[in-house]
């Protein structure tokens, strides 16, 4: 019997983050980084994250399927080519504090802030600059 090939993922659908201030933190993701609401319920809210993507701010407490949201050190999103500037302007006008613009060996370039949970967003340019531009995740192999 033969294994069936692999199908690789291809790419995220969702991230869930937890919120004990839904609104605080819709506030801080509509504002700083420009995403949209999908949709609002008691205990989370849903925003759009590029064309195939949604975060989700949950407010702690046990969800379906036996979630729970969840506390994440860090994650990225994706800049679009000359988007860093963008978006910092947008994170000090909201009074946040972010640091970069940090260049990486790749010629590629990162910015990162602390959300109102603590969470650590990075915003990079990765697939718009540097090596990601020419070989996407490839690049990132060890």
């Amino acid at each position: 019997m033969t294994a069936a090939p692999a199908v690789p993922t291809v790419g995220l659908c969702e991230l869930t983050l937890e919120a004990r201030e839904l609104a605080r933190m819709e506030r801080f993701y509509t504002e700083c980084f420009g995403l949209t609401v999908l949709a609002r319920e008691d205990d989370r809210v849903w925003l759009a994250c590029g064309e195939r993507t949604r975060l989700g701010l949950w407010a702690p407490g046990p969800k379906e399927f036996g979630d729970e949201g969840g506390r994440h050190v860090h994650f990225a999103f994706s800049a679009g080519r000359g988007g860093l500037e963008h978006i910092l302007e947008r994170l000090r006008a909201a009074g946040a504090e972010p640091r970069g613009p940090v260049e990486h060996a790749g010629g590629d370039q990162s910015i990162y802030v602390q959300d109102p949970e603590g969470n650590v967003v990075e915003v990079w340019d990765y697939f718009e600059d540097g090596e990601g531009r020419r070989a996407g995740v490839a690049a990132l192999e060890p």
